[in-house]
């Protein structure tokens, strides 16, 4: 499947995407004034994934889903940016009680990354 491509603009950045990601999701969750926001990814296999965090790394095309730990226990999937279908935001309540994990802001490393030395700051 070709990447999209606008004449004229910088080559897609997976950072940027994963950046601009997390500014929507405090935009909603500035705009629900909710605690957390539970966002849930789909893949392209129509595999649904409540998210606790997103990283632009390790990069080459690909990122890593932090999935909310489940019976199995944690786990991260790395899959090709455009395996990505859908993302739906929502406040996260009682029966959807699994917020996403922002990054911390201005904190040295990789922005979202899951293993970084403080770990995952909860949503605004």
């Amino acid at each position: 499947m070709p990447e999209l491509w606008i004449p004229g603009s910088a080559e897609p950045s997976l950072d940027d995407f994963v950046e601009r990601v997390h500014r929507q999701i405090e935009r909603f969750t500035a705009a629900h004034e909710a605690e957390e926001t539970h966002v849930e990814l789909e893949l392209a296999d129509g595999e649904r994934v409540a998210l606790q965090a997103l990283s632009a790394e390790p990069g080459f095309g690909f990122v890593t889903l932090t999935a909310h730990p489940d019976e199995d226990g944690q786990r991260q999937l790395i899959v090709p940016v455009n395996a990505i279908r859908r993302i739906t935001l929502g406040p996260a309540d009682e029966d959807r009680a699994l917020g996403f994990t922002l990054p911390l802001p201005n904190r040295g490393g990789t922005k979202g990354s899951p293993t970084d030395e403080k770990g995952p700051e909860p949503a605004a």
